[in-house]
């Protein structure tokens, strides 16, 4: 399942919003530095979903606000 993330980096309150069916908004309180707030951001996707954060991976947006996330199927059963 791909999941597409909007992530706002050094806000002053974590939260997690589904705007749309698969479509996030994530604020994160890490900086976007050593990859500190991709790492929160799945996190936070993981425990939205009931999946283990391993489960999740940033296939697009590396560098970006604007992610995709793919999901292993399998975690969702």
């Amino acid at each position: 399942m791909y999941v597409k993330v909007r992530v706002h980096a050094a806000s002053k309150k974590e939260e997690i919003r589904e705007t749309d069916d698969n479509h996030f908004e994530i604020s994160v309180r890490e900086e976007a530095v050593q990859n500190m707030a991709n790492r929160r951001a799945v996190e936070l996707v993981a425990a939205y979903l009931h999946v283990n954060a391993r489960q999740i991976r940033i296939i697009s947006g590396h560098h970006s606000p604007s992610k995709i996330f793919v999901v292993d199927d399998a975690a969702l059963r």
